[in-house]
């Protein structure tokens, strides 16, 4: 099973016939062509059949994926080892993102055409991941590279709105909708620095079917929602590549980050002598941070080659060395002020607010209602999260604050309830972490304590490179 020579980048290795294939990894990360490690790990997981049918193949594997919940007692370890592409680390990002994961710790590391991240990721709850279909929706989706399509809305129409926020928009936009007889099954709304971005998924209302093939039912649509934002509306049928990065897409394009408040969170060095950028952000951890942070990156064209992030209670440490996608650092102080400019939008595009849930029967005009009760009782819409199937419970979700961009109070919320129903409306907070990570990993099995050190030895590599402080584990 075990070849007797490695081969890579023309280097020759031959093995002492007592290692096993884990001794031959720890190895070869100590010489300086430490992209042999990615060939070494591939063995290692065959052997021990943590990651069978991922992968193209013994040496020369293109990519590789492994969930392992043996190295801690409370996070799941998920590695992905591939070839280096542009946009693969958001793409992997992404699909944990999208389940709701929490990703409390992660590395990322290449060396020429070779890419490993290591992401310890629990649930909403704080425990590793249990559920095997979400595991094999996690290996099988980044196994074929295809985290970009939006599940279920295949038949669906998308719109895209951007324009000027101000108060009631969004239950202007739905009972437009509601009146052209469009049921809105998916929706994501942000607002930031005095504009509204908007990815909506509609069909029909009667019959369910998407609206793309009627001309002239589109022209009206696009000429009443443009007499309500004042700005830009697109119609399609395809796909959108995801909702969120989406909006990430047409906010950086709308320039919100112009108006931006001061870069707190982000601080940009330049590592001359290894002819990279460093980008630092801290600020206070929440759901999805990382992929707002890495999706801007990348919408800029620059490319993640190292990084380590780290949890530290509620405060998010995470450091990214970067360079152009042409293989240039940033070079100017201009080009250092505006990304830290556009990082800093897009930590803060994700409105916050007091949190409150629908859960109802889905019914005709229910986002219209809704949305006009909020209006009424002085609530203004800062994010929404729309999810709803006509005859099904919908769930719909919306951060709001009072007039003065503060918390409501309880009388406002009170309020609202009387409109739409007292058993509809509830205020939820965030999901209690009942799991907290252990400071200290415990017992583990072989198999973990290798991978455990795997995640070690990625961190003494970025050490030795002298592009973090400590290889610490």
């Amino acid at each position: 099973m075990v070849a007797g020579i490695a081969k890579a980048r023309d280097v020759e290795v031959d093995w002492p016939c007592c290692l096993d294939e884990y001794e031959k990894l720890v190895l070869l990360m100590n010489t300086p062509r430490y992209a042999l490690f990615f060939h070494v790990f591939n063995l290692v997981c065959w052997r021990r059949n943590v990651c069978d049918g991922y992968g193209f193949g013994y040496f020369g594997l293109v990519f590789r994926v492994v969930i392992d919940n043996s190295v801690y007692p409370r996070a799941t370890l998920v590695t992905v080892d591939s070839a280096k592409k542009h946009r693969y680390l958001l793409e992997a990002v992404q699909v944990l993102s999208d389940l709701n994961l929490s990703i409390k710790k992660a590395y990322f590391s290449s060396d020429g055409g070779w890419l490993m991240d290591v992401f310890h990721v629990t649930d909403q709850l704080g425990c590793k991941l249990t559920d095997e279909r979400v595991i094999s929706f996690i290996e099988e989706t980044l196994e074929a590279r295809r985290p970009n399509k939006s599940v279920g809305q295949e038949n669906l129409t998308a719109l895209e709105l951007i324009g000027a926020d101000r108060p009631g928009l969004l239950s202007e936009i739905f009972a437009v909708l509601s009146d052209l007889q469009c049921g809105v099954s998916d929706a994501r709304v942000w607002t930031h620095n005095g504009r509204m971005a908007a990815v909506l998924f509609v069909s029909d209302e009667e019959s369910g079917e998407p609206i793309d093939d009627e001309p002239h039912r589109i022209s009206d649509i696009q000429s009443r929602l443009r007499n309500i934002l004042q700005g830009q509306t697109n119609i399609t049928s395809m796909a959108v590549t995801n909702a969120e990065r989406r909006l990430h897409q047409m906010m950086f394009a709308d320039r919100d980050f112009e108006m931006a408040s001061s870069p707190l969170a982000v601080s940009i060095q330049r590592l001359v002598e290894r002819g990279y950028s460093v980008v630092t952000v801290q600020c206070s951890d929440r759901p999805k941070l990382l992929f707002d942070i890495v999706c801007t990156l990348t919408e800029m064209e620059y490319v993640v080659y190292h990084g380590t992030v780290r949890t530290d209670a509620d405060q998010a440490y995470q450091e990214f060395y970067i360079k152009h996608s042409d293989g240039r650092p940033i070079s100017s102080e201009a080009e250092r002020q505006r990304v830290m400019q556009c990082l800093q939008a897009a930590i803060d595009r994700r409105g916050q607010g007091l949190r409150l849930e629908i859960c109802t029967v889905e019914k005709q005009a229910l986002l219209s209602e809704v949305t006009r009760a909020f209006r009424e009782n002085g609530l203004l819409v800062k994010r929404a999260e729309v999810s709803s199937t006509k005859g099904q419970v919908a769930s719909n979700i919306f951060y709001v604050t009072d007039a003065a961009g503060g918390i409501p109070s309880s009388e406002m919320v009170d309020a609202v309830r009387r409109n739409i129903g007292t058993g509809s409306l509830t205020v939820t907070q965030p999901f209690p972490r009942i799991c907290e990570e252990a400071q200290e990993p415990g017992n583990r099995s072989g198999t973990g304590l290798g991978l455990a050190s795997l995640g070690c030895l990625v961190l003494k590599n970025l050490s030795n490179l002298g592009l973090i402080r400590s290889s610490s584990c």
